[in-house]
């Protein structure tokens, strides 16, 4: 079990049953075997459509009963199927955006750990080393980021699963990439090098506070697709970048050096290998206002 603690320093463990079929999936012969058809994405697309029929919905109240969901913050409505209900949409006031320009947002509800860059791009992630490059599908892109900071925003199934741009910029197209889905649970991490195979979408936001940022959508076991809005163009802080369908997923932001100091306690607790509950649209540090700023760089 993982330890996840609140911004109030308040704690809590991550689940169990999942972390039990997770450990029987990648930890057994015959889950390892399953596996290797549950990772098949027609398998994923299929579940994708079996949660888009309206006799899915009758899956919603155990759901809502066991993780002990608070829907008031969400908008009020009907749902035609399971997947309607995972990709509800909050109410904005529910989620404000910091309102300070200086501040680095969440991109999402999720629990985050932030770790350096190293000068060889390898950053470790739980038990495993993963490189810049395998996420961002380019090595020579990935030194851009030498030195600066990876921030992992693991989503639950419980979570609100739609992100936003952290800050206003230009973005590139989305590339996508991978073809194999897997869990993002940290069992998963200890034999597999998941980021490097699961399906992703990756793109470069050029920003005046923050440098050049990359953002991976990454898609999990049970996740057909990472629905994002945008293609290139201008972009704006806080704005909903896009959603995943049904099961747990990730968020990547890699930040160029010194774009930004990340808040005290997130630091202090990626350090003692705990992760830290954040939200959509909130504080989690400080742009540094640094000298990649917008109209200085090339294109993305």
């Amino acid at each position: 079990m993982g330890i996840i603690r609140r911004r109030d320093g308040s704690q809590t463990v991550t689940d169990e049953t999942q972390d039990r079929a997770l450990a029987f999936l990648y930890r057994t012969a015959p889950g390892r075997s399953l596996l290797k058809l549950l990772v098949q994405p027609w398998v994923s697309a299929l579940g994708g459509a079996a949660l888009d029929h309206p006799l899915s919905t009758v899956l919603i109240p155990g759901f809502v009963r066991h993780f002990q969901m608070d829907l008031s913050d969400y908008q009020k409505e009907t749902y035609r199927s399971y997947n309607a209900f995972f990709t509800r949409q909050i109410r904005p006031e529910a989620r404000p955006v910091d309102p300070d320009p200086a501040a680095l947002i969440s991109p999402c509800d999720a629990k985050l750990t932030v770790y350096p860059i190293t000068p060889d791009s390898c950053f470790p992630i739980k038990q495993s080393l993963y490189r810049v490059g395998d996420l961002l599908g380019c090595h020579r892109l990935a030194r851009r980021f030498a030195g600066g900071q990876c921030l992992i925003f693991r989503l639950t199934v419980e979570d609100y699963h739609r992100y936003c741009y952290p800050e206003d910029g230009v973005k590139s197209r989305n590339r996508l990439l991978g073809s194999e889905l897997h869990t993002v649970n940290p069992i998963a991490l200890e034999g597999y090098n998941i980021y490097k195979r699961n399906c992703r979408s990756a793109c470069l936001i050029r920003t005046a506070h923050l440098g050049t940022i990359a953002m991976i959508e990454v898609g999990a076991l049970m996740v057909g697709k990472i629905v994002n809005h945008h293609g290139a163009g201008v972009v704006r802080r806080g704005a909903e970048k896009g959603m995943f369908r049904f099961g747990g997923s990730t968020v990547v932001v890699l930040l160029q050096k010194d774009a930004a100091v990340l808040d005290p306690d997130i630091l202090q607790n990626s350090a003692e290998g705990v992760e830290t509950a954040v939200h959509y649209g909130e504080r989690i540090g400080t742009a540094q206002q640094c000298s990649h700023c917008l109209d200085k760089q090339g294109a993305v």
